[in-house]
């Protein structure tokens, strides 16, 4: 039988890879709207990327690897009266769908809500044994 410890750590690891999740999503949506001078300087939506961590045979964790950009391209805009336009009158807009964000925020936060409703059962099932046990 696995440790009742364990799952605390592995709903824990979970919930830190899901709020990393939600904290790169908040900056997507953040700077949804910003402009740029140029494609090259136009903000790009950023995705972490989850690894399993195999702690046992029987039991593993994730963790957030590395934070990537995303491959959503800058738009390009014509507004000449935006101070941030180049001399032909073009910004760039962030390479964000915040269509797509919100997505993943809903999902994320939804995870995220999965491991607290874990830990909570998981801490009712050990205190009910503790009372069991007197």
């Amino acid at each position: 039988m696995a440790n009742p410890i364990s799952i605390f750590e592995v709903s824990g690891r979970a919930m830190a890879a899901q709020l990393t999740r939600l904290n790169t999503t908040a900056s997507n949506m953040a700077n949804a709207r910003s402009v740029a001078r140029s494609e090259a300087e136009a903000f790009r939506a950023l995705k972490p990327v989850f690894r399993t961590h195999v702690d046992s045979p029987d039991m593993s964790t994730v963790d957030v690897e590395l934070i990537i950009q995303s491959d959503t391209q800058p738009k390009r805009r014509h507004d000449p009266t935006n101070p941030m336009a180049d001399p032909e009158g073009y910004v760039w807009e962030a390479g964000v769908d915040e269509a797509t964000e919100m997505i993943e925020m809903i999902e994320a936060a939804r995870q995220y809500q999965n491991n607290v409703q874990v830990l909570q059962t998981a801490k009712s099932l050990i205190l009910e044994t503790i009372r069991m046990g007197k």
